[in-house]
């Protein structure tokens, strides 16, 4: 056993490595080129779309609204990666980190958009009359290449079981346990049933939980945090300063070394939005939109949300905290930072932020992986892979999960491979698609 955890990190280590995150990173620059800055220009109507209702979209084929196709990836995405994840970056790459975690989610938002657009492009109606989608689809149908769309499929399988449910249900438990003193495994069966009831549903009944839970979870946070960050004012502008003069120093990192800043940064960016990796755009591709183009720019929104909004608070709240440097690292050092800029209360609002980030990361990954195993495996498949995920969800709080995160965190990013071959092979039809919504927008055909 021992050498086979050996060969995961061997195998995690490549994964996350400087290689995958240039090329991560590298997609994005491609795209931002070939799209002319896309994301700059189209930011601020992305937002509006998002954020606005469309009654009109009821017409058009697609399961879900806009809003709820972004509130299914937003919550896949924001998880304890937003809480934990920073802590982490900024432990082992310093203030610096968070400079480099905003450089790649801005590169990002090209990728995030490039594959929502090709999602809904390339998506199908399956038996039940339901939109199917992703880079499974785009990689099979626009592509050309099935073999790797059934290793995608294959990979965001077992990443499911494992970061998707077992590793957010221990986080919720142990961070339960911590602060109110609960057992893990009864948290567990609460946290079990309350996933079996939403995700036995299918994708509109996660839609709809999302579309509540993500939006008064990010709120709640991001309030919470900005009063933190605006009740200590005076500690915000040395933060800034030290969070962009760390970047290309390392002055926090032992021997200066600007390597792990930009690492760790990058590293825990692409982890938290998921820009490239593959899994949002199965959301996307359910929207009812009247062009794909429309949907990605919706979707666009996500990493910005995630990453220059909720990271963001949490980065900066960590860095004005200054306590990274005394041993604790994660969720433990977010909270203990949050509970002495705000007694009390920080800790608590931590603690929400986990179990409800958590939460809607499991909800949100029932859906990816679902539509990954009846693409492998066909409908049949369906129910007996939600049995299996809700049955993860209860193993996570009781049960030892290191290796479990170790091949977790491997398959996830091993996702990103077949992804990112697709990506870089169908920049052509994007520019294409993106140029088709642009000219009928501008003509009036769309609004």
């Amino acid at each position: 056993m021992e050498q086979f955890n050996q060969l995961i990190n061997t195998v995690s280590g490549f994964v996350w490595g400087p290689i995958m995150l240039t090329l991560l990173v590298g997609t994005g620059i491609l795209y931002t080129i070939r799209l002319a800055f896309l994301q700059f220009r189209l930011l601020p109507f992305a937002l509006k779309q998002a954020f606005t209702s469309r009654e009109e979209s009821d017409g058009h084929e697609g399961d879900v609204s806009h809003f709820g196709a972004l509130m299914t990836a937003l919550s896949a995405t924001i998880g304890t990666g937003n809480i934990a994840g920073v802590a982490t970056a900024v432990v082992l790459g310093g203030p610096g980190a968070i400079f480099w975690m905003w450089v790649t989610a801005i590169f990002g938002l090209a990728t995030k958009y490039a594959e929502a657009i090709l999602a809904v492009k390339y998506r199908i109606v399956n038996e039940k009359g339901e939109m199917s989608g992703g880079p499974m689809y785009y990689l099979e149908r626009g592509c050309k290449m099935k073999w790797l769309a059934v290793l995608f499929a294959f990979f965001a399988i077992v990443a499911s079981f494992g970061i998707g449910s077992s590793v957010q249900s221990n986080s919720v438990a142990a961070s339960v346990q911590a602060s109110l003193n609960i057992d893990p495994w009864i948290t567990g069966v609460v946290l079990t049933v309350l996933t079996a009831i939403v995700v036995l549903g299918g994708i509109k009944s996660i839609s709809r939980a999302a579309s509540i839970i993500v939006p008064i979870m990010a709120v709640v946070y991001v309030l919470g945090g900005l009063f933190i960050i605006f009740s200590n004012v005076d500690l915000l502008v040395p933060a800034i300063k030290s969070i962009i003069s760390d970047a290309f120093t390392g002055e926090a990192v032992a021997g200066g070394a600007v390597y792990a800043v930009i690492r760790y940064g990058v590293a825990r960016g692409v982890f938290s939005n998921e820009a490239g990796m593959g899994s949002a755009p199965i959301a996307a591709a359910a929207a009812k939109t009247d062009h794909p183009g429309r949907q990605a720019l919706i979707s666009m929104t996500g990493t910005f949300l995630d990453t220059i909004v909720v990271c963001s608070i949490t980065g900066i709240v960590l860095v004005m905290g200054d306590m990274f440097i005394g041993g604790e690292t994660g969720a433990a050092l977010t909270t203990s930072t949050f509970e002495a800029m705000l007694p009390g209360l920080g800790g608590a609002l931590v603690t929400f932020g986990l179990v409800f980030f958590a939460y809607s990361t499991i909800l949100g990954w029932c859906y990816y992986g679902e539509k990954c195993a009846t693409y492998l495996f066909g409908e049949r498949a369906l129910n007996i892979y939600r049995l299996v995920y809700v049955a993860t969800v209860m193993m996570g709080t009781v049960l030892s999960l290191d290796l479990v995160w170790n091949l977790a965190d491997t398959f996830n990013g091993l996702m990103a491979i077949p992804n990112l071959i697709g990506l870089i092979i169908l920049s052509g039809v994007v520019v294409k698609e993106t140029k088709d919504f642009l000219d009928k927008r501008k003509s009036g055909e769309l609004s």
